[in-house]
């Protein structure tokens, strides 16, 4: 009875078995090479991408493969992120092969820091923010008060120490 089942089982193993595919991503692109196909009518087969929520081969974004006897090839461009099966069926009705393949999000872009222009007179330490420039009038006046309030001060001080002194 053993010996009944055994054809059985071989004749249950899928058509997939060559080859396979291999399937890769750059960026939200996702591409399928195979070499398992063979040009039958002038088409080497189909390859389609399935999302997690798509049950069937027709229910996938499909694409014609195009290439060589020697290897084949189809891709998909502008994938959103997120899982997907790949299934690559032959022109003779085989399944090439099945993958699932991982499409990450697009990277936030970098910004980057823009030089900003420089004040044609440098930083105004000790002015209080102030850009104004003051003329010599403006500058000499201010020298006047501070002199005579020094002088006032000293005149204070000396006259506090000696009272009996103007």
């Amino acid at each position: 009875m053993a010996a009944a089942a055994l054809p059985l089982a071989l004749a249950a193993v899928p058509a997939a078995a060559g080859p396979g595919i291999s399937v890769s991503t750059t960026g939200s692109t996702v591409s399928v090479t195979t070499s398992a196909c063979t040009q039958i009518n002038g088409s080497w087969g189909t390859a389609s991408l399935l999302t997690s929520s798509q049950g069937s081969f027709a229910q996938g974004r499909q694409v014609t493969l195009s290439g060589t006897s020697t290897s084949q090839s189809a891709a998909w461009s502008s994938v959103t992120a997120g899982t997907y099966t790949v299934i690559v069926i032959c022109s003779d009705g085989t399944t090439a092969g099945t993958q699932s393949v991982v499409v990450s999000p697009a990277p936030t872009p970098t910004r980057t820091a823009s030089p900003s222009v420089s004040p044609s007179r440098g930083v105004m330490g000790g002015v209080g923010g102030s850009s104004t420039d003051y003329g010599t009038v403006t500058l000499v006046a201010g020298g006047a008060l501070v002199g005579s309030g020094v002088l006032a001060t000293a005149w204070y001080l000396r006259r506090r120490n000696r009272p009996h002194r103007l």
